[in-house]
């Protein structure tokens, strides 16, 4: 049925996009961060779009909203490794990755008001 999956949700699409780009430019970084910053921000990055398609395959707004807040949260830990690792000169420019976590960021906190969830 359409536009009740969660691949139809935008903000899994898209945070499916960050992962895969992440996934790509943290194989550049140290070796050294092999257990480190590259394994925090993948995880993290996977968390995302793993989150919402839990939530949604939950059945109810309730848990839907509890999963995107999840999401969300993995989120900032995720913008908050890219500053450190941008900060040890691993990452030339993170402005493009930001750019595309704030929409992402704002795309959960649309969706988790609009499932009457509190926008934190």
């Amino acid at each position: 049925m359409k536009g009740n999956s969660y691949r139809d949700l935008i903000v899994w699409q898209k945070s499916m996009d960050l992962t895969k780009q992440l996934y790509v430019l943290t194989s550049s970084f140290p070796k050294e961060e092999t257990y480190g910053l590259i394994s925090q921000i993948r995880r993290c990055a996977v968390s995302i779009p793993s989150n919402i398609a839990e939530g949604k395959g939950r059945g109810g707004d309730k848990e839907f909203v509890r999963f995107l807040q999840i999401s969300l949260g993995s989120l900032y830990e995720l913008q908050t490794q890219l500053e450190l690792a941008a900060s040890f000169n691993y990452i030339a420019s993170i402005e493009n990755i930001l750019d595309m976590s704030l929409e992402i960021e704002k795309m959960l906190n649309s969706l988790i008001t609009k499932k009457g969830g509190r926008n934190a």
